[in-house]
């Protein structure tokens, strides 16, 4: 309900007159107290009952019950200076709702009809409780059932007007977007190769990262990262691995992981009796392998144009992992290649999430792939005096929104997921993980490097996240974070997620401290932990540091503990340099 289209928008402006004086059509309080909380009403009939004394009938200007009062004509009432056509005025009978019965999905409108300028609030249930349909988060507070039939109960005497809406019936409706699951998962990172070696790495609380011993690092001013422990050549065939990066070589093990984990036969899209112009892939990389391009310049120094190797190209460019895994599992769908800087694995994540919905594919393997820690970029790094330093073995150096955080600890590795539109895992019997809801993105537009402070661009990310799965922020009950333990970085997207959640104690994780910070493939490895938190229920640590700095003002967890049970979304962070923005948002399924 909204203000009569008959109700002049003009100034409320109280004066006192005698009830004697008050006819049908005025707006009325009894005392200014009442006109200065807004308490009107709109007087619909007047009725001498003596010489002494007038009845009035009166109704909330927006509507509602009508209620007598008997007024001495010599009295002082408050009228406003606004005149009502009191028979636009509608007559709105209470709704009881103590006999209702309420379910997720029902909405319910409250509108103060005393107060003209009042509009109405909606309320959403959501797990058993009512919450405030607003991307605002001040008002997080939610309410209870008991609370909403008591609304109902005093809406007449309390001038309100509430409305019940039942959640509608589904009925068939045309076909439109398809929902999006994941089905399997695979994972090279620090802790090892698979996601079962991630996933006991990160309830037990261990970190990847190791002192960089080989020559070529000699001299620089930090000498640490999260690497892979084992030579990924070596688990592939000699022939192939000799025309992949190190990138594409961790790509192409993680999607033959996931692959298996989703059920499909070794080989790729023929074996497993699937079209494969039905299939694609979409990866994020910033460089790919850096070390193939800086080798490269090497051997031309060294020996000549004819020491350069004609692989060096092919072998260059970002877009390398995802040919590479589409040659390896025979997909011609597509492979596509994601570049925003360490959000590149998140996007490229989401953007497969779309050709699945929109029906450009029925599969897709999706996820980040980078090997950097080159000299060069390592150089690069820490020129910028952005990367952490400290001694692997006395716990991670990588300490994400601890009071003593100093910067990232660079990495590798790669992450990869296989999306599958529901009715295709459904129709082949697939284990599904949990639904790839929705994601999000925003820019920054503030610095080249630097995140924007305010956090106003990472909170745009979030909140386009939540409402593409369809959801709430109240549906949130655990966020990924990105956090590299950069100081501003960390604070910034804090202040994001206090806003976004609106003060809520919902848990969450940075698991930058266990591997350092995987660039191009961090929100692949980290969307692959976000799956595995809510299949098993179970939400791991933040590891490195101690306390948290005061100013984050987050339930940072600190050792493993149950997944809440009251929402449905976990979100999965992704921010890079230059401002770029990326959030999953993955929900459990029954």
């Amino acid at each position: 309900m909204t203000h009569s289209p008959e109700t002049p928008e003009v100034p409320i402006r109280p004066y006192e007159v005698t009830a004697a004086e008050v006819v049908p059509g005025d707006l009325f309080a009894p005392t200014p107290e009442d006109a200065a909380a807004r308490r009107w009403h709109v007087v619909t009939h007047t009725l001498p009952v003596s010489p002494e004394v007038i009845r009035v009938t009166l109704r909330p200007p927006l509507g509602g019950v009508d209620h007598e009062e008997d007024l001495r004509r010599e009295q002082t009432v408050t009228v406003a200076g606004r005149r009502v056509d009191a028979s636009a005025v509608p007559l709105v009978e209470p709704e009881p709702l103590e006999g209702v019965e309420f379910r997720d999905g029902d909405r319910l409108t409250v509108l103060r009809a005393v107060d003209p300028l009042a509009a109405e609030v909606t309320y959403v249930r959501r797990w058993g409780a009512w919450h405030r349909d607003t991307t605002d988060s001040a008002d997080a507070q939610a309410a209870t059932d008991a609370e909403v039939r008591r609304w109902a109960a005093d809406a007449g005497r309390e001038g309100t007007v509430v409305r019940h809406e039942p959640r509608p019936e589904r009925e068939a409706r045309a076909a439109g977007p398809r929902r999006v699951v994941v089905t399997g998962l695979g994972a090279v990172t620090p802790l090892g190769v698979g996601t079962g070696e991630l996933w006991d790495g990160l309830l037990e609380g261990r970190h990847g990262i190791r002192e960089l011993t080989d020559p070529e690092f000699d001299g620089l001013p930090v000498r640490i990262a999260g690497t892979v422990p084992v030579d990924p050549a070596s688990l592939l065939p000699r022939q192939a691995a000799r025309r992949m990066n190190r990138a594409a070589q961790f790509a192409v093990l993680a999607a033959r992981e996931a692959w298996a984990d989703a059920g499909y036969a070794a080989g790729g899209t023929r074996e497993s009796g699937l079209d494969p112009e039905r299939v694609g892939v979409s990866l994020g990389a910033i460089l790919g392998d850096a070390s193939v391009l800086v080798g490269g310049d090497r051997k031309l120094r060294e020996r000549g144009p004819r020491g350069v190797s004609p692989l060096t190209t092919p072998m260059t460019v970002p877009s390398q992992a995802a040919s590479q895994v589409s040659l390896d599992l025979h997909i011609t769908g597509e492979a596509r290649t994601v570049t925003s800087a360490c959000a590149s694995g998140t996007e490229a994540i989401g953007q497969a999430v779309d050709r699945i919905r929109y029906g450009r594919v029925d599969v897709a393997l999706a996820g980040g792939a980078e090997a950097v820690v080159t000299p060069a970029i390592m150089a690069s790094f820490a020129a910028m005096r952005a990367l952490a330093e400290g001694d692997p073995s006395a716990g991670s150096p990588s300490r994400p929104f601890a009071k003593d955080r100093d910067g990232f600890v660079n990495g590798e590795g790669a992450g990869v997921l296989v999306l599958e539109s529901e009715e295709h895992a459904r129709a082949r019997g697939a284990r599904i993980y949990c639904e790839a809801a929705g994601w999000g993105l925003s820019a920054d537009a503030y610095h080249v490097a630097a995140p924007d402070p305010s956090g106003d661009g990472i909170a745009l990310a979030l909140r386009r996240a939540v409402r593409d799965a369809g959801g709430d922020v109240a549906d949130v009950v655990h966020v990924n974070a990105h956090a590299t333990a950069t100081v501003d970085g960390d604070l910034a997207e804090a202040r994001a997620l206090r806003g976004v959640l609106g003060g809520r104690d919902v848990p969450v994780t940075a698991l930058k401290g266990h591997l350092g910070h995987l660039q191009g493939a961090a929100g692949g490895v980290e969307a692959v932990a976000a799956v595995l938190t809510l299949h098993h229920g179970v939400v791991p640590p933040t590891v490195g540091g101690g306390e948290v700095d005061d100013g984050i003002d987050l339930d940072v967890v600190r050792t493993p503990r149950p997944l809440p049970r009251g929402g449905d979304l976990v979100l999965s962070n992704s921010f890079g340099f230059g401002g770029h923005n990326a959030v999953l948002a993955l929900r459990r399924v029954g």
